[in-house]
């Protein structure tokens, strides 16, 4: 008869022997290497003989092929893999036995019985030992085991030996077996080399550092962006304040980088950069690899250590979002300077004429800006607007409905601090749209970048006619902005012909106009005298 799997029945440190799992193999700690092997190599046995379970004459043949003390004793008896199949009458076995893993197969009564023997053995010599192939052994020759007969006639009765910790000796009695609810305490893992753990933490210390330093460099030398380079640096700090806590001595004694294997192990993948993007993505990646394995193995010396680690690795996955988002938007709109918001109660001659000029004399960005437009209408007037900016390509911008810009197949959305947040907006839109934030203040504008947007609108610059603002950032917004953040962004607000070279002064590079075209006599020219001051 043949019991099925039972579940495993324990705490965080002790197991039921009663509720032994099968296989025991399940049950990894408390057997050591070799008997694992040996419940391997009876499992692929009997799946190899076909059997329909896991018996305890293959548990005998597992132990025939043991290199420890239990497969020396019995080749000192003259058992091996031939003649114990001959005695046992078992089937021709195949040329070879496949040893990974075999299909689940349930274990007999006879073989669990075995185990909890052996288990029991164990405890009963030492507690909180593991059981060996010695054990096992001794649990083979249990009667009324079908083994036990072709042991005892080997020389091998339970009843004239035990088992030790250096093997098989003479014992005038047999061990008293286990009550079956008494618990078995697992031997608590043994400590890593110190040595070892200090250097892997100096290796992985270091490429997080080295990480960190070239998206620094990158951002801070290359865009002039003070606000990513900020966020570097305070992340390289935060990094050195959590390895003060690491003797300094103790990691460098421990570095060994002229017998590190791994300085001899190279793709060449790793030599080829064709983009300084690729640049930013591998050192981020690498930045957060490393901090994973400082927060891992950190927690085996101190588990605030691999706290501290884990939060500043949340925080790196945070800042590599800012800084590729960033690169990519850089170059999408790199070309871009001047953005037309399109709204038909302000164009005296009709939208479309002002469209048609502004697409003709260099605009190459629009947003749809109707507040008060049903939303039926709303739809076939953006539809309209994508037929005409797409054979112009010019990107088409939604303001505040990313469910629209999704059905006429925009190329974006664009909201405001108390409309969608950008998070929300992205849900809709998906990850290719571009999704552009208003913002007023220098936080704001700050945060936006942390959240993902591909743009910002910095103002009201001006007073607009467009809206009433009972505050303006003004153009001191415009300037503080410019002196930190490079992820592209538009001045908006009020801006005119007139007053454009004052944001530009400011140190914008673009900007967002509605009225100066829309209500233009000549929304053409309009267009080619804001471009040419831009």
């Amino acid at each position: 008869m043949c019991r099925a799997a039972r579940p495993l029945h324990a705490t965080c440190d002790t197991i039921q022997v009663a509720m032994l799992p099968v296989p025991p193999l399940a049950c990894s700690q408390a057997w050591t290497a070799g008997a694992q092997r040996a419940f391997l190599r009876a499992a692929c046995m009997a799946h190899a003989l076909q059997a329909d379970a896991v018996e305890p004459v293959h548990l005998l043949w597992a132990l025939v092929w043991d290199e420890g003390h239990a497969g020396t004793r019995l080749a000192g008896l003259g058992l091996n893999p031939d003649s114990l199949q001959r005695q046992l009458g078992l089937p021709l076995l195949p040329a070879t036995i496949d040893e990974s893993p075999p299909p689940s197969l349930p274990w007999a009564d006879a073989a669990l019985s075995a185990a909890v023997a052996a288990l029991s053995m164990a405890f009963e010599q030492q507690p909180h030992s593991e059981a060996s192939t010695d054990h096992l052994l001794w649990s083979l020759c249990q009667p009324p085991l079908p083994t036990a007969e072709l042991l005892r006639q080997c020389g091998l009765e339970a009843s004239a030996w035990k088992v030790g910790q250096a093997g098989i000796a003479a014992e005038d009695t047999a061990p008293v077996p286990l009550p079956p609810d008494q618990t078995l305490r697992l031997r608590e893992p043994a400590t890593a080399n110190p040595s070892d753990m200090y250097r892997l933490l100096d290796a992985a210390a270091n490429r997080a550092r080295e990480g960190l330093r070239v998206l620094e460099d990158y951002v801070r030398f290359v865009w002039n962006d003070q606000h990513l380079a900020r966020l570097c640096k305070e992340c390289r700090h935060d990094l050195a304040s959590i390895l003060a806590e690491l003797p300094t001595m103790a990691l460098l004694s421990a570095r060994n980088t002229l017998d590190d294997v791994g300085t001899r192990v190279a793709t060449a993948a790793e030599y080829q950069r064709s983009h300084p993007f690729d640049v930013l993505i591998a050192a981020s990646k690498r930045t957060g690899e490393a901090l994973r394995s400082l927060e891992e193995f950190g927690k085996v010396l101190n588990s605030q250590l691999g706290q501290r680690c884990e939060q500043l690795r949340y925080r790196l996955y945070t800042l590599e979002k800012a800084i590729l988002r960033t690169g990519y938007n850089r170059e999408r709109l790199a070309e871009q300077r001047l953005y037309l918001l399109l709204t038909e109660e302000l164009c005296p001659r009709g939208a479309g004429p002002v469209l048609h000029a502004a697409l003709e004399a260099g605009v190459r960005m629009v947003q749809i800006r109707e507040k008060r437009m049903a939303d039926r209408e709303l739809v076939e007037r953006c539809r309209w607007a994508r037929r005409v900016t797409r054979q112009a390509e010019a990107l088409l911008i939604i303001n505040d409905r990313p469910d629209i810009a999704v059905v006429v197949e925009a190329d974006g959305v664009h909201v405001g601090q108390s409309e969608f947040t950008i998070a929300d907006a992205r849900k809709i839109v998906g990850p290719d749209r571009l999704v552009g934030v208003s913002t007023h203040t220098l936080e704001q504008a700050r945060q936006a970048v942390l959240e993902g947007a591909d743009y910002l609108g910095v103002g009201p610059t001006f007073q607009s006619q467009t809206k009433h603002f009972n505050e303006l950032a003004g153009v001191e917004f415009v300037r503080q902005v410019a002196a930190e953040i490079t992820l592209p962004w538009f001045a908006i607000g009020g801006i005119t012909v007139e007053n454009v070279g004052q944001a530009r002064s400011a140190g914008a590079e673009r900007v967002a106009v509605s009225a100066a075209i829309c209500a233009a006599e000549d929304p053409a020219l309009a267009v080619s005298e804001l471009l040419a001051q831009l």
